[in-house]
């Protein structure tokens, strides 16, 4: 319950010494008539009169609270909301070639990709997300879907050795624009990781970049690794280790052109926090429209007081007159 002029209950207030002088009045009371004995009358119970000799007092304060209450306008309110949600369109791109097997992130670069990626997914249950994988060649993991459970499920299965080794960031990038390019939805973003610099593919990084910007979608570019990382290669001599390129200025290129941005993870830690931003940049939109209706409450207050007034009248004129008396 709410009040439209709160201010009126002030007027509560009075009632502390209206109280206060009552309680004064009745303790300074001198009885006009004086008798040398009341002996005779403890023999006479007390009449049923000299209990309501408090009654008209009791019914001004309530007329006074209650006005006060009228005045101050009591209403109840009844709130309710309409909510629409605009979710955005995410194709994450992902770098499975060999130097994703980097061990400068843990347990590899790959395999942190992958957890952090989908805890991203899951904190955003409103977005069309999918997912599109590149090495020397690119295919698409899972395209758009509002069903989070099946891309987590195919997020598990990506592993090193799908397709041909290379890194073709170029043939990754523009795969996952063509998957999303021809969606209503206004907001657009593609999560672009790797680690390296493209060796492979028909389609330069570059070009990509244009045809994104073309379709107004936004490329967030993700470089993973330390410089000069050696990353384990199986050989027929066994495990060894050779170092894996990195082309920072590309991937700032494709983020700037496309008025995205362009971030550097070298650990776990810094991975997760750059998916965190991301997930700041773009929030879902929600529009919300807010009703209320109220109702105004204050005739039964007013009612009271008036039923509470002709009832102190009644008394005081008709029953408790006589004790006076």
């Amino acid at each position: 319950m709410t009040f439209a002029n709160p201010g009126y209950l002030f007027l509560l207030l009075l009632l502390i010494p209206v109280v206060g002088w009552y309680i004064w009045k009745l303790r300074n009371a001198r009885a006009s008539v004086q008798l040398s004995s009341t002996d005779s009358l403890v023999q006479h119970p007390k009449s049923w009169r000299v209990w309501l000799i408090h009654v008209p007092f009791v019914l001004h304060v309530a007329v006074i609270a209650l006005l006060s209450l009228a005045l101050a306008r009591p209403q109840l309110s009844n709130r309710w909301q309409s909510e629409s949600t605009e979710g955005i369109d995410i194709m994450m791109a992902l770098d499975i070639s060999g130097t994703m097997l980097g061990e400068d992130l843990k347990p590899n670069r790959l395999e942190a990709a992958k957890a952090v990626a989908t805890e991203f997914v899951l904190s955003r249950p409103n977005d069309q997300i999918g997912l599109v994988v590149f090495a020397g060649e690119s295919f698409t993991q899972c395209p758009l879907t509002t069903d989070h459970a099946v891309l987590v499920n195919l997020f598990h299965s990506v592993k090193f050795g799908m397709i041909e080794d290379g890194t073709a960031i170029g043939l990754g990038l523009a795969n996952a624009v063509n998957r999303m390019k021809d969606s209503p939805t206004k907001s657009k973003v593609v999560i672009l990781l790797t680690d390296g610099s493209n060796n492979s593919g028909d389609i330069d990084p570059q070009t990509a970049a244009e045809i994104a910007k073309t379709f107004n979608i936004r490329v967030y570019a993700i470089g993973v690794g330390t410089r000069d990382e050696l990353v384990p290669i199986q050989t027929p001599m066994g495990k060894q280790y050779m170092s894996s390129e990195f082309d920072e200025t590309a991937l700032r290129n494709i983020a700037q052109m496309t008025g995205g941005e362009y971030f550097r993870a070298t650990d776990n830690n810094s991975l997760r926090s750059i998916y965190q931003q991301i997930d700041q940049l773009e929030k879902t939109k929600i529009r919300v429209r807010e009703y209320s209706k109220r109702t105004e409450y204050f005739m039964p207050f007013l009612t009271a007081a008036l039923l509470c007034l002709l009832i102190e009248i009644l008394i005081r004129f008709f029953v408790t007159r006589t004790v006076a008396e």
